[in-house]
């Protein structure tokens, strides 16, 4: 079980920005800008390799889900970025898909 399904399920305490039916969003404990927020699919999914077809919808959602969250957080003017570690080369270190949201100085 990763670090983000004890989230998810209320095991071990987070920083929630947004959750709902499909995802959670919650600030990243070592962010890389002054703003950086997790937006975490309930549905575990181990990296952008194992995603299926069906899930089309779901990678929507979490897109949309960060774009409302980057305008809540002021961002959407200056912009932010959005980003899928695939792996350990990228970067991945928690093996539960989940897309960074940065912004909040130029990046």
């Amino acid at each position: 079980m990763t670090i983000f399904k004890k989230i998810i399920d209320k095991q071990i305490p987070a920083k929630f920005v947004f959750e709902d039916e499909q995802c959670i969003a919650i600030h990243d404990v070592a962010p890389q800008a002054p703003v950086h927020i997790l937006i975490i699919p309930r549905k575990e999914i181990r990296s952008m390799n194992e995603v299926a077809n069906e899930d089309q919808n779901l990678l929507g959602h979490l897109l949309l889900v960060a774009k409302e969250i980057a305008k809540k957080q002021n961002l959407h003017d200056n912009g932010y970025r959005l980003i899928f570690n695939t792996n350990s080369d990228a970067g991945q270190t928690v093996f539960h898909l989940h897309l960074h949201l940065l912004g909040g100085k130029k990046l």
